[in-house]
């Protein structure tokens, strides 16, 4: 590719360690923290399993963190888990995690959070709908692209809004995480701090169970294991984006040190958010009343958390949290992701302008392109829970994969230089690939549908393949 093609300049080395960890928090802190409480009630109905679920979500979490630590380490590019895959099994591996970022990992969870932004803002101020038969109609059957236009249509304009800031470059992109990350932290707390002093909660909420309580799964052969993997697998939505800090390696200052620090020191910071405030859930809202609020339609679990003592003021005012935090993990996600797309199309793996570098922004503006009008597409498309369960598990092939390569690296690289390595070598990465591969089957038991649909799309990666290695070739540093 000709320098006019392939843009002049590099990235910006923006990123230290304290902007590092606003990066990850504000990549991952968004829907979940807020919603899915809910659902895992009716999962679970009992909040001890609840709270354990969030426990055991992040240690997994952290446990793989822990792993990834290392490979980043020895591989800080921008790319993320495309350059680890390809660097440890080979070329096809490295594509297909980035074709499924593309098709259903990334681009999906970018339209799911930007529609519960338009849902949060729906929340506030109603947003016009076709109504009638436009809101039923399908197309192929499956998509309804015109039910709730309003809502559709301003997360779709969230998406351009947000890819045009990272456009003009990172500082701007990553100074708006800040901005807003800050902001969430502190209402976070705030949240608690009310609920915990000024609710009438109680802590016997915290160990009452379901008058319905135990679950009928609880019956099955290996019924607790099935629900505890079923009310972990809606934590860990919450906790999507924790792999996201290696798509900008080429741009954090001194990544041999500060990339460890930044996953792990993330982690730790975001399970303690996500106890504590799920505890505040718990402690002011019972279990029964919970599972009302997840039976109830486009109710928001902290909405009527804070509304049960706050009034509609209170209610009024972490629909706005909602907002601008549904704001923040979208615009982390859109400034990470392009990165990507950006990496592979370097090596011949992608179109050929996602490898273009502003010479003035020093942004890979046109993989942000790309990557906001494929994430638009999918807000249309209707199928956003469905996309959510199924890139939990779509991803979940691939983190397996990535943490293996710890075992290959070793073993390949004996005598690498590690600044940092694998706390609980081998045990803390094999624990977390045991439990990639129980959470991967228990889905392809449990929600053949979701399963399928993640490996069709991965799938749809293949001619394109050899599209871009007809067509492509590599861009030269």
């Amino acid at each position: 590719m000709d320098n006019k093609t392939a843009g002049s300049g590099e990235l910006l080395k923006y990123f230290g360690l304290g902007t590092g960890i606003i990066l990850i928090i504000s990549s991952i802190i968004g829907s979940g923290v807020y919603k899915k409480v809910a659902s895992m009630a009716v999962l679970a109905e009992s909040p001890e399993i609840i709270l354990l679920a969030w426990v055991l979500a992040g240690l997994v979490t952290l446990l793989g963190v822990l792993s990834l630590a290392e490979i980043a380490m020895l591989m800080p590019e921008s790319g993320g888990s495309f350059v680890y895959l390809k660097e440890i099994y080979g070329e096809k591996f490295g594509y297909a995690y980035g074709w499924a970022s593309f098709s259903c990992i990334q681009s999906a969870s970018t339209a799911a959070i930007s529609y519960v932004f338009a849902q949060s803002l729906n929340a506030i101020f109603p947003l016009p709908i076709l109504g009638g038969q436009w809101e039923t109609m399908e197309v192929l059957g499956i998509f309804t692209p015109f039910a709730n236009i309003g809502v559709k249509l301003t997360a779709v304009g969230l998406i351009i809004l947000l890819s045009a800031v990272n456009y003009t470059g990172v500082r701007k992109g990553g100074g708006l995480s800040n901005i807003i990350t800050i902001i969430v932290v502190i209402s976070l707390f705030s949240i608690i701090f009310m609920g915990l002093t000024m609710s009438g909660g109680s802590f016997h909420n915290l160990t009452s169970d379901s008058i319905t309580y135990p679950p009928a799964k609880m019956g099955e052969n290996y019924g607790f294991m099935k629900l505890i993997f079923g009310t972990m697998l809606a934590s860990f939505w919450a906790y999507e984006g924790w792999i996201n800090i290696g798509f900008v390696g080429d741009e954090i200052k001194n990544p041999q040190r500060n990339i460890p620090r930044i996953l792990i020191f993330g982690i730790l910071i975001i399970m303690g958010i996500y106890l504590l405030v799920n505890m505040t859930y718990l402690y002011v809202m019972p279990i029964d009343e919970m599972i009302a609020v997840a039976n109830t339609p486009n109710s928001v679990a902290a909405v009527e958390v804070i509304r049960k003592f706050g009034g509609v003021a209170g209610a009024f005012a972490i629909s706005v949290l909602i907002v601008i935090t549904t704001a923040g993990c979208t615009n982390s996600t859109i400034l990470t992701s392009a990165r990507i797309y950006y990496a592979m199309a370097k090596k011949g793996l992608f179109f050929k302008s996602a490898a273009y570098v502003h010479p003035k922004y020093k942004v890979p503006t046109k993989s942000l392109i790309i990557f906001a009008v494929w994430s638009c597409i999918l807000v249309f498309s209707g199928t956003f829970d469905q996309l959510t369960d199924m890139l939990v598990f779509a991803q979940f092939i691939f983190y397996a994969l990535v943490i293996a390569g710890v075992f290959v690296l070793r073993k390949r690289l004996p005598n690498a230089e590690r600044s940092y390595k694998v706390i609980g070598y081998p045990v803390v990465p094999a624990l977390f690939i045991l439990f990639c591969i129980g959470l991967v089957v228990n889905t392809l038991i449990e929600q053949p549908r979701e399963a399928g649909i993640g490996l069709f799309l991965i799938a749809t990666g293949i001619p394109f393949y050899y599209y871009f290695k007809k067509n492509n070739f590599v861009v030269k540093d």
